[in-house]
């Protein structure tokens, strides 16, 4: 089993900043990629960023120039870094875990980020 614990959500005004961390702990496969989904009110859940172990990251476009994901390997942890935040912004941010050789998913509980005025 794995488990994942996000933290870092929480309300800030547009333009602003906030980093969310999510760590992962269990029996995690060493070939695995580490992201960030969100997923807005009456909205579907969507791509934000996602690192590979090696270091393959992809951005969705609507985040590009405004976010940074990064991850500690021997934490076990991903971070994502987001700038310049806009009120499209808002949603709930779920931590993942692919471990696409195995087949298998896993997600945090969610953190909420609230950007308002």
């Amino acid at each position: 089993q794995v488990q994942l614990v996000e933290s870092g959500g929480g309300l800030v005004q547009p333009g602003g900043s906030l980093r969310l961390s999510c760590a992962a702990s269990g029996s995690i496969f060493s070939i695995n990629t580490m992201g960030w989904y969100r997923q807005a009110p009456g909205k579907q859940r969507e791509l934000v960023a996602t690192m590979s172990r090696g270091g393959v990251i992809n951005y969705a476009d609507s985040v590009k120039g405004r976010c940074t994901i990064s991850r500690d390997n021997g934490k076990n942890t991903v971070y994502l870094q987001m700038n310049s935040l806009k009120p499209e912004d808002t949603a709930v941010y779920y931590c993942n875990l692919r471990e696409a050789a195995r087949g298998r998913d896993y997600w945090g509980q969610g953190t909420q980020v609230t950007v308002s005025s």
